[in-house]
């Protein structure tokens, strides 16, 4: 059984030093938690944080994938990774960008679940690859090439990974559900 214990613990002023507290602090209150986890915890690695945070903000909510197809693919690699802190982030963001609790079940259900459009199956089918595979397989690349242009492609790969290792670092450090 894999333990719920954090690993390292959320870190306060001392362990993030006051720039990195004052982000904290900041990000905290936006996302209307005393404690946003895995900011307190990431946090304590000083300047890696920041540069993180500047990677992580260009891509959501900087990027230019619309927000509502963002977070579709945040939500599906936080599903397909069992990430339960993501998933509860990003739900409360989803809702904000239009992801509903009907999309919210076909999200887990995945791309053939009924309802989809063809822009969105294609999208989930890329992450779902990206996830499993750490690839998108040729006839899929070409779908997904007919409804974003290459900046987009380039962001969605990123994008997806991002959360991805994302997964594997709040799961690898037991990172707490903020509620």
């Amino acid at each position: 059984m894999v333990s719920t214990k954090p690993r390292i613990a959320p870190g306060r002023l001392r362990e993030l030093g006051p720039v990195n507290w004052t982000v904290w602090q900041v990000i905290s209150r936006a996302a209307g938690t005393p404690d946003a986890h895995l900011f307190s915890t990431l946090g304590r690695t000083g300047g890696l944080f920041r540069g993180w945070l500047h990677f992580s903000g260009r891509l959501m909510p900087g990027g230019k994938l619309r927000r509502y197809e963002t977070e579709l693919v945040i939500l599906r690699v936080a599903h397909l990774r069992d990430c339960e802190y993501e998933t509860d982030h990003h739900i409360r963001l989803g809702k904000r960008a239009g992801v509903t609790p009907d999309i919210l079940d076909r999200l887990r259900a995945g791309p053939d679940a009924p309802g989809w459009s063809d822009a969105e199956r294609t999208l989930l089918t890329a992450v779902d690859q990206l996830v499993r595979t750490r690839d998108i397989d040729d006839d899929t690349w070409s779908a997904l090439a007919e409804y974003y242009d290459e900046r987009r492609l380039i962001e969605i790969v990123l994008l997806a990974n991002q959360y991805e290792g994302l997964a594997s670092t709040i799961t690898t450090l037991r990172i707490q559900t903020d509620h």
